[in-house]
């Protein structure tokens, strides 16, 4: 039987940091699932999700906290993501650039705390503007809408702020993957719009648009074209 933990890592930003981490849990038939991390003003932090033998479940945990003498902190969370019913409902990512200033992100956020959507992915930069224009703030966010609330629902309020904020904003329905387990073998399966959170695998792969098959004529022999 399985068990498995969500932790937490951050610790001064140096070579080697996620080999630590991955040598640990290796080193216990811990099996790396998913991960979060990244560099941000000179610490390194993620979050990352393993499974290991219920078994040596503590023994992996005493061994992670370890690490803070080699200056990495983890802390180690019980995994919810099975708990309770799976509610349906839809993604949608949203890209904002504007000017920066203080409050994007409360005014943004607020929008979907108002609709009981679920922030999933957030990342955020502040980057120079082209021509000496000063310093622009741009965002991507994945967000978990309920069944109850429509893209366009959101997508409205949105814009209804964007003016005050002086943020373009994009809105759409967000591409996601199923990781379905099957008897002797693993399939993935593309969701439509409406999905159920908990049993989405990755991140955004690039859809393959369907076309349809290219129609040929009958060929035209080179001989046939130089008696022409």
């Amino acid at each position: 039987m399985l068990a498995t933990l969500v932790m937490t890592v951050i610790g001064a930003d140096r070579p080697g940091l996620v080999q630590l981490v991955a040598t640990r849990v290796a080193d216990h038939g811990g099996n790396w699932l998913e991960s979060r991390m990244c560099r941000l003003g000179g610490q390194f932090a993620g979050i990352l999700r393993v499974e290991v033998a219920v078994e040596r479940r503590e023994e992996l945990i005493a061994y992670l906290q370890t690490l803070e003498v080699d200056g990495l902190r983890v802390i180690i969370h019980a995994d919810a993501s099975g708990a309770g019913a799976v509610a349906p409902g839809s993604f949608a990512v949203i890209d904002l650039v504007g000017q920066d200033r203080p409050g994007i992100l409360r005014s943004i956020s607020a929008v979907f705390a108002a609709h009981g959507a679920n922030v999933e992915e957030l990342a955020s930069e502040r980057v120079s503007a082209p021509m000496g224009g000063g310093t622009l703030f741009q965002a991507r966010v994945t967000v978990f809408l309920p069944a109850s609330v429509t893209v366009a629902a959101v997508r409205a309020d949105l814009e209804r702020i964007a003016a005050d904020l002086m943020v373009d904003l994009k809105l759409e329905p967000a591409v996601r993957w199923r990781f379905i387990p099957g008897p002797g073998r693993m399939s993935f399966h593309r969701d439509q719009p409406a999905v159920r959170r908990g049993q989405i695998f990755g991140g955004q792969p690039r859809a393959v648009r369907n076309r349809p098959p290219r129609r040929r004529g009958p060929r035209r022999s080179a001989t046939a074209g130089a008696r022409a």
